[in-house]
């Protein structure tokens, strides 16, 4: 017997005696089955399929019982943790954080946000490592929590994706400018129009083509982060250009803390921006080949990737680009160029700045490839549980969800569309709803977190018997709820407190008042819209559903369990030097 292809779950319950000892399941594996299968239904309604754990090894082409193709290997998985999403936000929005924050403002922003997103993917691994479904933490409070709680988290997080997409685009053509005379007539609209173009072609390879793609473009943006890293650090001794830094740019007017705290709090989102997509390592482990030993390397690369890449490319950026040059913002205070690019420009590196200008446009290529990924499987997520017409998981021979494919090419094209309306002010305002979408998002990861270690204790089980467990916890994720909080209220703090006063201006056609105004209501926006729609989705699902909070000691922690071979099982097994284990756990 066969699990259909359109079946929501891939695996459980096996004869796990050796692998889990203390679990409460029979030696029969239960596949979680939405159309058929003659099975008898679990506490959530979920048909189980009876099968001998002896047939529950994957297809010969790598499928598992969703249909999606297990063919994102470790370097996959790794490379996409470090920097699949390292785009617009590291590359074009730091330069904002910086003109508006200062050196210091920007660098606090950084690590008190990086803080938070260390523990969110430690959660994730935790969970992921046991539960590599896909929809991944947004399917996960279906099986711990509510329906209606990830019914609303798997939408928001779509819609997260769904708005990114456009937003990497619209700076793509923020990126072509540097290369394009003042005054040109270009019409910028036909980069975006290529990129769609060849994001739709590599989605429609598969996930082994979007994998090996993102592999590419990391090894790229990993190698010109160094470089540009290196570079810094010569620039800044004077070693190249002829102008010795220092921190001197940390002691201009205004720096090192420029604008005070509401500056400083009002750069936070943005932050939030330039981190998102890192969680991406829990929602790729459903096609991973073996997600007991991908997981957990790759969400334990993120503290290097933080503590590399932002912070240190952050520190010598606010070294040799003051928080006042001009070409960091327009004067609506709008993204202009790339700082990276700037500080080439400052090394007298015409052909460096170009070179890291070309990059910057790949990496927003690369952003918008992972981010068109994430969307197609969140809606076949959506589709597969029922919360979006069942037509939209439609899955084709290669293992791709086609119809998300195409619903995300139309999203896609909303760029187009909003390219005329300016470029940088779509960007901005995307930036502004996208951040408190990704805050939202990492508080819900948090919550699932804490309530999955609850179902977990109830139904009998300890830690120890967990694939993988997430270091700092509980404490590590008490810190992230705080700073969490901390972020979130500050945003709405300023929301509402940055009203500008038009007594304080000439009129309500003074230039000035009109920009303070519209920054205000991209302000008021993005901080509240994420959240009211949260609040409607979960309670409008709730009425009409009637759905009920899941017991924590009849919760479904069992189907979607990946299964290890014998030769998974002895490659986990086989004995490693302490150091060499210590730091695979980093590198």
């Amino acid at each position: 017997m066969e699990p259909s292809k359109e079946d929501v779950g891939f695996s459980s319950s096996y004869s796990v005696a050796e692998h889990y000892p203390n679990s409460h399941v029979d030696s029969h594996v239960h596949l979680g089955s939405s159309n058929g299968g003659g099975g008898p239904y679990d506490h959530n309604g979920i048909q189980k399929i009876e099968m001998p754990a002896e047939d529950m090894e994957m297809d010969i082409d790598n499928s598992d019982a969703s249909g999606l193709k297990r063919d994102l290997r470790l370097r996959h998985m790794v490379m996409i943790a470090i920097s699949g999403t390292i785009g617009t936000g590291l590359f074009l929005t730091s330069g904002k954080t910086i003109a508006t924050a200062g050196p210091l403002g920007a660098l606090l922003a950084y690590m008190i946000i990086g803080t938070w997103l260390v523990f969110v993917c430690q959660a994730i691994g935790e969970i992921a490592t046991l539960l590599p479904i896909p929809g991944a933490f947004t399917i996960w409070g279906l099986r711990v929590f509510d329906e209606a709680f990830a019914f609303q988290m798997t939408w928001v997080y779509f819609l997260n994706w769904g708005l990114t997409i456009p937003a990497e685009l619209s700076a793509s053509s923020l990126v072509v400018s540097f290369w394009l005379p003042e005054g040109s007539n270009f019409p910028v609209w036909i980069v975006p129009v290529i990129i769609i173009i060849a994001l739709v072609i590599i989605n429609l390879l598969g996930v082994k083509m979007y994998g090996e793609a993102e592999y590419w473009f990391s090894i790229l943006k990993v190698v010109t982060i160094i470089v540009f890293i290196i570079t810094g650090i010569l620039v800044d001794s004077g070693a190249v250009g002829g102008t010795r830094y220092g921190v001197s740019n940390w002691h201009i007017p205004g720096a090192p803390f420029k604008g005070g705290i509401k500056a400083f709090l009002s750069v936070l989102v943005n932050v939030g921006f330039a981190y998102g997509g890192t969680e991406l390592s829990g929602v790729t482990a459903a096609e991973s080949r073996n997600p007991h030993k991908h997981v957990p390397k790759a969400v334990n690369t993120v503290l290097v990737r933080i503590a590399f890449f932002y912070i240190l490319s952050i520190f010598f950026l606010s070294c040799i680009v003051p928080n006042d040059d001009p070409r960091l913002l327009n004067s609506d205070g709008t993204v202009v160029n790339a700082p990276f690019t700037i500080v080439f420009l400052k090394a007298g590196m015409s052909g460096g700045a170009d070179y890291m200008n070309a990059v910057i446009f790949t990496s927003v290529v690369s952003a918008a490839n992972s981010d068109f990924y994430v969307a197609t499987r969140m809606l076949l997520s959506l589709a597969n549980n029922g919360w979006a017409p069942k037509f939209v998981g439609k899955i084709n021979s290669r293992g791709v969800p086609i119809v998300a494919v195409a619903i995300t090419t139309i999203f896609s094209c909303i760029a187009l569309v909003m390219i005329y309306a300016g470029a940088s002010t779509v960007f901005d305002w995307l930036v502004s709803v996208i951040g408190s979408i990704i805050f939202l998002t990492w508080i819900c990861i948090l919550l699932l977190h804490f309530r999955f270690r609850q179902c977990w204790k109830a139904q009998g089980h300890s830690p120890s018997e967990l694939p993988y467990q997430s270091w700092g916890y509980p404490y590590g994720h008490y810190l992230a709820f705080a700073i969490a909080i901390f972020c979130v209220g500050s945003n709405f703090y300023l929301s509402i407190e940055t009203k500008p006063d038009l007594a304080m201006y000439a009129g309500p056609s003074d230039p000035a008042y009109i920009a303070d105004r519209n920054k205000w209501a991209q302000g008021l926006l993005g901080a509240w819209f994420p959240w009211f729609m949260a609040v409607v989705l979960y309670f409008g699902f709730k009425f009409i559903k009637g759905t009920k909070i899941v017991d924590p000691a009849l919760a479904d922690l069992d189907t979607g369990r990946w299964i290890p071979t014998p030769k998974d099982v002895a490659e986990e097994e086989k004995p490693v030097p302490r150091w060499k284990a210590i730091l695979s756990n980093f590198i």
